[in-house]
């Protein structure tokens, strides 16, 4: 019995919000984001503060999350919605 199914593990990546880097140790991924920087998190971005007539850019910080999951699809030489086509 050959199998004839072959599932691509397909990883997406996202970052968090750019926040104050003191306040991102809280930081959760969204639902179903597994966060894999620890900490504060990266300190590779700005966040803006708008005070009266002006925008202000500080340093930030931000997580970095990836999300796992199995895309079905066919060996190869087969096709079809049950794989069974040659």
């Amino acid at each position: 019995q050959m199998k004839k199914q072959c599932d691509q593990k397909l990883l997406i990546r996202m970052k968090t919000e750019c926040v104050p880097c003191s306040v991102n140790h809280g930081t959760q991924c969204p639902a179903g984001y597994t966060k894999i920087t620890s900490g504060t998190g990266i300190p590779d971005c700005r966040y803006y503060l708008e005070i009266k007539t002006h925008t202000l850019s500080f340093p930030g910080c931000r997580h970095r999350c990836v999300k796992q999951f199995e895309q079905p699809e066919c060996c190869q030489g087969h096709w079809g919605p049950d794989c069974m086509g040659k």
